[in-house]
């Protein structure tokens, strides 16, 4: 397992070397073939509670794609610490899977590699179309323009989770709609050994996503709008300390969550260690570790001020999982084959149930497991108040740089150490100077 630090060497290699050869299923070629056209090899994301989880769940549809077609998938859970460090080093070692999965936000960092698989209107073709899919999914698949270098797989969106019982037993009768409301109200319940806000300040793509919120919310960005990095305008700047103050000055986060990277939140507000969890489609991780839909509600990610909508009122950014076939894949035919067979109806509503997020495909979403009040908070957040992170070639090294600054303050808040405007600007100072020169 490689450490953060080198992901962001990896990130920045790969802007330097668009030109890279394209790798996937042992092919040392610029394009694919189908020269072993009974096997794939398959990276998946980390979606459930654990990796053995996720193979519990995958692995008897790829059982199922196998009978139809006789072309044996051989998978691999990768945790989201590892996954964009590992996709980045095979794009430059010419030894990857066939077919992965990657985070939307990362699809234009990855189509700039030329390493994936474009999916123009024939290969969409192959699948069923390109207007199968809904419109908010597909505009996170790659730079505007451009073939999408991804399908996508799962949408979601975040969402406030929070523990009724610790919210009556506090005297609390409904869900905070502002920050300021969340911060009155984990002052009450952050007693007793429990704290109110569940975080994994240690999670460069969890710090991402919520400092972009709060950067919309600010009105700022990180990019300007001809996509340069601008991570120490003061909106931005205002933003992240506002996200760290969760922790270093409301103290309605627990310091050891400036440690935790991998699902630790979810597990404390599981067992009632937390009152409240921001996070995407938590539903199915929860009842993995035992706790009732009875025992907590779900509401919008709160803003500034009024409701959750467009501009200032943004309360989330579009997520999803795409899935992408390396460009010289050795099974082409079977890579597509695969994609089709995961992103047909049947297989969407399997599998978008199991990790209770939203089937990115049209025909799937009217199925009467995604119209329950869980479900119904995310769809509206993405129909009406989320957008997608930027849709840069720098994306990903955006997100190693300004995630990996964030766990620093979130460490130095953990020990006590000041987090003053002058640090956080500081910080994204030095994240903005990684970033490759304009």
């Amino acid at each position: 397992m490689r450490s953060i630090r080198a992901a962001a060497a990896g990130a920045v290699t790969l802007s330097l070397a668009l030109a890279a050869t394209a790798c996937g299923g042992g092919s040392a070629t610029g394009g694919g073939s189908n020269d072993s056209p009974k096997t794939l090899t398959y990276w998946a994301s980390n979606q459930g509670a654990s990796i053995e989880i996720d193979k519990k769940v995958l692995q008897p549809e790829l059982d199922k794609f196998e009978k139809q077609t006789g072309i044996n998938v051989k998978l691999e859970v990768v945790p989201w610490s590892d996954l964009l460090n590992r996709i980045l080093t095979a794009t430059t070692s010419g030894q990857g899977p066939d077919v992965l999965n990657i985070g939307n936000t990362w699809s234009a960092s990855l189509q700039a590699t030329g390493a994936l698989l474009p999916w123009d209107a024939e290969n969409f073709g192959k699948i069923g179309g390109r207007d199968r899919f809904v419109d908010s999914a597909l505009g996170s698949t790659g730079a505007e323009g451009k073939d999408p270098a991804a399908v996508p797989l799962y949408s979601m969106s975040y969402a406030l989770y929070y523990n009724k019982k610790l919210f009556a037993d506090a005297g609390i009768s409904k869900p905070p709609a502002t920050w300021d409301e969340l911060v009155a109200d984990g002052r009450k319940l952050s007693e007793d050994g429990k704290w109110a806000l569940g975080m994994e300040g240690s999670n460069p793509s969890e710090n991402i996503h919520h400092a972009f919120v709060f950067a919309k919310q600010h009105g700022a960005d990180f990019f300007t709008a001809d996509g340069k990095a601008d991570f120490t305008n003061d909106g931005t700047v205002a933003a992240v300390k506002q996200y760290v103050d969760l922790m270093a000055k409301d103290k309605v986060i627990a310091p050891g969550n400036a440690e935790y990277a991998q699902n630790q939140s979810v597990s404390d507000f599981a067992k009632g260690k937390t009152a409240m969890l921001l996070w995407q489609s938590a539903s199915a991780n929860l009842a993995s570790q035992g706790m009732s839909e009875d025992a907590y509600g779900i509401a919008p990610v709160p803003v500034q001020s009024g409701t959750p909508g467009t501009g200032k009122q943004v309360n989330s950014m579009v997520a999803g999982i795409n899935l992408a076939v390396f460009k010289n894949t050795d099974n082409t035919d079977g890579a597509t084959k695969f994609v089709k067979f995961m992103t047909s109806d049947a297989e969407q509503k399997i599998l978008n149930k199991a990790y209770s997020t939203i089937p990115p495909v049209k025909s799937a979403q009217s199925d009467a497991a995604f119209a329950t009040p869980a479900n119904a908070v995310l769809k509206d957040t993405l129909a009406k108040s989320a957008v997608a992170l930027p849709q840069v070639a720098d994306e990903s090294q955006f997100e190693t740089a300004v995630g990996t600054a964030i766990k620093g303050l979130f460490a130095d808040a953990a020990a006590g150490r000041p987090v003053t405007t002058a640090s956080v600007k500081a910080a994204l100072e030095k994240a903005q100077q990684q970033m490759p020169a304009a």
